[in-house]
C-alpha cells in the first residue's frame, strides 16, 4: 500500500523551484489551449492561476498532470526533464490534483475511497490505513472520520476526503481546481487555514479560482493567462482585484453594478405554498414579486436544483402548490409553465440548457420551437426566421462564434451561457429563474449576466435567483432566503452580515428551533 512516505521524491528546500513548465503548448482542433507557457512553481508556495473561461488554466494544469500530453515544450521536476504521461506517473512525481467535480464512491467509507487504486496487494490492513489517514487529516487540519461512508459527508467534508487521498500518496505539489466553489464561507476559511499549514510543511499548492478576492487573500503569486498565454505573474502586495481582473479580460471590469434607482416591488409574481417533493423539499412557502429578486443562498445540495426544477415542471412535487399570477401551474408539464411566461436558465447549461453537438440557430429556439412563428404551424422548422433570429440574438448578446451554424460545443462556457440568456429573455418572460446563472464563468462573463439579470428586474419582472455564491446573492437581491436540507430556514436582507446568512445556510436557525415530536418529554429544568 502506498504511504506518505513512499513516492521516492526527495523534499524540496522551501523557495526552491519544484516544478518548471517551458515553452508548454496544448493544442485541441481549431484552438490553441496553451501557447508557449513558462511557469515555474516553487516549494512552500500557494501559486493561483487565474484567467477568463477557456484562458487555458485547467488545461495546462492538466498536462502537468498527466492527463493531456503536451505538443510543445518541456517539464522538469526537481531539475529533471520528464515526461509525464499519466495521472499515475504523476502522483509518482508527487504531483496530485483534485478537480471541481469529485471522484467519490458514495457507498465507500473515508478510508476505501482513499486507498482505492494505490492497496498494493490482495491483502489490506484496514485498521492501519485508518489510523493513518487519521492521523494525516489531524496534522493538516482535514478531519474526517475514516470509518464513515463518503455518501453521508458533506460536500466540504468530501472535498478534505480528495485532498486527504491525494496527500496519502505523497504528493508535494497540490493542484486545486476551483476548490471552493462549493463551500460555504466558513468552509472556505477552514480551507485557507489548512492550505497555510501545508505550505508551512513545504507542500507547493496551485490554486486555479475565478474568485479574485479568495486569490488575493491565499495566494503568494499570482500568474494570469489569457487566450492561452501568460500575460503577467504578480503578488498580492503588488496589485489588485481591479488590476487583476484587467489583466484577464484586457479591460476593465465592474465588480459592483449601480442597481439604479429602486424599483417599487408589484404585485406578486410567483407564489410558492407548502411545497415538498419527497426526500428533497419540505413545505417550502415563497413569494416573488414584479420589479424584485429573490435571492436563494446556500451549499449546493440542499434542495436548490429540486425547487427550480419542480417550479419549472420537471418534477410533479408530493404536495403544496405554485401560482404564477394567478394561475395553479403546479405539475404541469415543462411546455404548458414555459407559455404560462416563465424562462428557466438551469444550473447545468450542458445538461439541461444547451444540446452541444446542434449548432447555435438550432440551440436558439430550444422549448420555443413548437411555436407557430418558429414551426409554421406544420411542424416544419421556419429555419430562414430562426436563423434570422439567432443571428440578432449573438449580435445583441456578443455570443462570440464562428458563426451560427457552428456547434454550441464549440463555445466558452461564457458564450455558452449569453446565447441561453439571449434565448430565455426574448419573449419577455413574467418570471425569470436563474438558477446558478455564473457557475464556472470569469469575471467579464459574470459582469455581463448580473447586468442583464437586473435589467429584468428594472423592467418589471420577477426573478428567482438561486446561487451558491454569496457575492452574487448579495449584490442582486433585494431579499434573500436561505435553504438547508430542502427547508427555508430563514429570510434577511442584503444588509445582513455573511457571518449572520452563513447561520441559515448551514442550518443552524432551523435546528434551533424545531420542537420535540408530540409527545416527547421537555427537558426537566435544573433544580
Amino acid at each position: 500500500m502506498t504511504s506518505t512516505q513512499e513516492t521516492g521524491a526527495r523534499p524540496a528546500e522551501q523557495g526552491a523551484a519544484l516544478v518548471v513548465l517551458e515553452g508548454v503548448t496544448k493544442r485541441f482542433p481549431g484552438v490553441v489551449a496553451n501557447d508557449l507557457v513558462d511557469l515555474t512553481l516553487r516549494a512552500g508556495e500557494i501559486h493561483a492561476l487565474v484567467g477568463e473561461n477557456g484562458a487555458g488554466k485547467s488545461t495546462l494544469m492538466r498536462v502537468l498532470y498527466g492527463l493531456y500530453p503536451p505538443d510543445g515544450g518541456r517539464i522538469l521536476v526537481r531539475d529533471k526533464e520528464t515526461r509525464i504521461p499519466t495521472p499515475r506517473a504523476a502522483i509518482g512525481l508527487g504531483i496530485g490534483m483534485v478537480h471541481q467535480h469529485f471522484a467519490l464512491v458514495d457507498r465507500f467509507t473515508v478510508t476505501e475511497n482513499i486507498i482505492l487504486g494505490a492497496e498494493g496487494g490482495a491483502l489490506v490492513d484496514f485498521g492501519k490505513a485508518e489510523r493513518s489517514i487519521d492521523e494525516l487529516g489531524k496534522s493538516y487540519g482535514f478531519n474526517v472520520d475514516p470509518k464513515t461512508k463518503v455518501g453521508a459527508l458533506s460536500v466540504g467534508e468530501q472535498q478534505r476526503v480528495e485532498i486527504l487521498k491525494a496527500l496519502f500518496r505523497g504528493v508535494d505539489v497540490l493542484i486545486l481546481d476551483e476548490p471552493t466553489a462549493v463551500l460555504t464561507p466558513s468552509e472556505t476559511q477552514d480551507l485557507f487555514q489548512n492550505l497555510r499549514k501545508l505550505k508551512k510543511d513545504g507542500k507547493t499548492v496551485v490554486f486555479i479560482s475565478h474568485k479574485l478576492d479568495e486569490v488575493l487573500d491565499i495566494a503568494d503569486r499570482i500568474t494570469v493567462l489569457r487566450r492561452g498565454k501568460v500575460v503577467g505573474e504578480t503578488r498580492p502586495a503588488d496589485t489588485t482585484k481591479a488590476k487583476l481582473a484587467e489583466m484577464m479580460v484586457g479591460r476593465e471590469v465592474l465588480f459592483q453594478l449601480e442597481k439604479g434607482d429602486d424599483v417599487e416591488a408589484g404585485k406578486g409574481v410567483l407564489k410558492v405554498e407548502g411545497l415538498s417533493l419527497e426526500g428533497h423539499l419540505h413545505d417550502i412557502d415563497l413569494e416573488v414579486h414584479a420589479g424584485e429578486i429573490l435571492g436563494v443562498a446556500g451549499v449546493e445540495g440542499n434542495g436548490q436544483r429540486e425547487l427550480a426544477e419542480t417550479i419549472i415542471g420537471l418534477t410533479t412535487p408530493t404536495s403544496g402548490r405554485v401560482t404564477l399570477g394567478d394561475d395553479d401551474i403546479t405539475g404541469r408539464s415543462v411546455a404548458q409553465v414555459r407559455a404560462h411566461g416563465v424562462a428557466f436558465v438551469p444550473e447545468d447549461r450542458h445538461g439541461r440548457g444547451l444540446v452541444l453537438n446542434m449548432s447555435l440557430w438550432e440551440n436558439s429556439v430550444l422549448g420555443q420551437h413548437g411555436r407557430k412563428e418558429y414551426s409554421g404551424g406544420w411542424g416544419v422548422l421556419a429555419i430562414r426566421t430562426i436563423k434570422n433570429l439567432c443571428t440578432g440574438m449573438v449580435k445583441e448578446f456578443d455570443v462570440r462564434c464562428r458563426g451560427i451554424t457552428t456547434e454550441v460545443s464549440t463555445l466558452s462556457g461564457g458564450n455558452q451561457q449569453k446565447l441561453i440568456l439571449a434565448r430565455e429573455l426574448e419573449n419577455d418572460p413574467l418570471l425569470l429563474i436563474a438558477q446558478q446563472p455564473t457557475r464556472g464563468l470569469d469575471v467579464g462573463a459574470i459582469e455581463f449576466v448580473w447586468k442583464q439579470i437586473l435589467e429584468q428586474k428594472h423592467a418589471g419582472r420577477a426573478v428567482l435567483l438561486i446561487s451558491a455564491e454569496l457575492d452574487e446573492i448579495y449584490e442582486l437581491s433585494d431579499r434573500i432566503v436561505t435553504l438547508y436540507e430542502g427547508r427555508i430556514t430563514g429570510e434577511y436582507s442584503p444588509d445582513d452580515p455573511p457571518e449572520k446568512i452563513g447561520i441559515g445556510m448551514t442550518g443552524a436557525r432551523v435546528n434551533a428551533e424545531r420542537k420535540p415530536p408530540v409527545g416527547a418529554r421537555e427537558p426537566e429544568s435544573p433544580s
